[in-house]
């Protein structure tokens, strides 16, 4: 069989590009006789000289909406995936060639927060408009495949498909992601911070639904309650908002902010932190979690949207708008070493029955039945 996999531009966004790296190389072992290739669009980003010189937001929208779906439609291929649901539009030329393609849906966070669209796009309502044009492409698919239950049932509650057509094959965690030894993990401990702090880790973006504002008031309420309490952030940086209220309540020293660590160096934070703080209030997955239990790595998270189902029996599950509670999750972690151990060798065995060849396979088997059903 020939697979097509359309892959968003390298760069775009880093969580496809592992999702689509760990696929591929998963479907190249569960399938070796397979051709499985990869098409993605020209990066709009590269100036090209004499050309496009209105500007690289309209490079943007010619690449992804024109000349992207123009050339991958014309790929031979058996089937088609389409790795990122924003990239549905896709879908549209390939149903018109009367192609078979799949599609993964991610999330359909801007269903349910269209207002974080407020701090990402220059034109809101335009930007919105145009996801939906795209997600809408998955009406088209022969199969989608989302990456958790809840994003299946978000699916069919909001795009109107129907059940059966729609697959739940999770995300998995790299090997590489793993419990360093013992030796090592506590010189990297002395190294990031003193043995009577305690460093949350928070670990992705600060849109609205990441509830960044409940982590730094759990930060003021551990420190008001005379526990030196420290927040470590790795990813995007904080908004004016989180900013204000980060001054505004004397929390810059409580604060470390590592910034866009590269894959070695979030292993490394993983395993010098002492708790995961990750009380989203939706998550189409999670895999933060799933990463940090893989490390060895204590997790507070939300009782809401895909979380629990990710999580399992695995972690602390609070509501994410409790600021007591979730201060009392973490006392209780500080204070129970056994509670602490157990929680801990529970996420490791969790985070081991998420694996990308488990998930390839799975894949793989609804390549064969769309395929078969064409």
């Amino acid at each position: 069989m020939r697979v097509a996999i359309l892959r968003r531009a390298p760069r775009v966004t880093f969580s496809m590009d592992v999702y689509a790296d760990q696929l591929v190389g998963g479907l190249r072992l569960v399938r070796p006789h397979w051709d499985v290739i990869e098409v993605s669009p020209q990066p709009w980003w590269k100036a090209e000289q004499g050309s496009w010189k209105s500007g690289t937001g309209l490079k943007k929208y010619y690449e992804r909406f024109w000349n992207h779906p123009r050339h991958a439609s014309r790929v031979d291929a058996d089937i088609f995936h389409i790795i990122d649901h924003t990239d549905g539009h896709i879908g549209y030329w390939l149903k018109r060639l009367q192609k078979p393609f799949v599609i993964t849906c991610h999330d359909l966070v801007q269903f349910i927060y269209p207002e974080i669209l407020r701090d990402q796009a220059r034109f809101p309502l335009l930007s919105l408009s145009v996801w939906k044009y795209s997600v809408g492409g998955m009406k088209d698919a022969n199969r989608i495949v989302t990456v958790s239950s809840n994003t299946k049932n978000d699916v069919v509650r909001h795009l109107d498909i129907a059940a059966k057509k729609v697959e739940v094959i999770p995300n998995a965690v790299s090997s590489e992601f793993c419990g360093l030894p013992s030796k090592e993990r506590q010189q990297l401990k002395e190294k990031y911070h003193s043995s009577q702090e305690i460093c949350l880790l928070n670990v992705g973006s600060t849109h609205q639904r990441k509830n960044i504002i409940t982590v730094l008031k759990v930060i003021k309420v551990l420190r008001d309650r005379g526990l030196s309490a420290r927040l470590w952030r790795t990813g995007a940086a904080f908004t004016d908002v989180q900013r204000q209220f980060i001054e505004a309540h004397n929390l810059t020293d409580a604060i470390v902010d590592f910034g866009l660590p590269d894959r070695a160096e979030l292993i490394r934070i993983y395993n010098a932190a002492d708790i995961l703080l990750a009380p989203s209030l939706y998550e189409g997955f999670g895999l933060t979690v799933l990463e940090a239990m893989a490390c060895g790595l204590p997790v507070i998270t939300s009782n809401t949207s895909s979380l629990p189902e990710v999580s399992g029996n695995a972690a602390i599950l609070v509501d994410p708008l409790a600021i007591d509670q979730i201060v009392e999750a973490v006392r209780r972690l500080i204070a129970d070493a056994h509670y602490r151990e157990s929680l801990v060798t529970r996420g490791i065995q969790r985070a081991k029955t998420f694996t990308w060849q488990k998930t390839a396979e799975q894949v793989a088997q609804v390549y064969e039945e769309t395929v078969r059903s064409a």
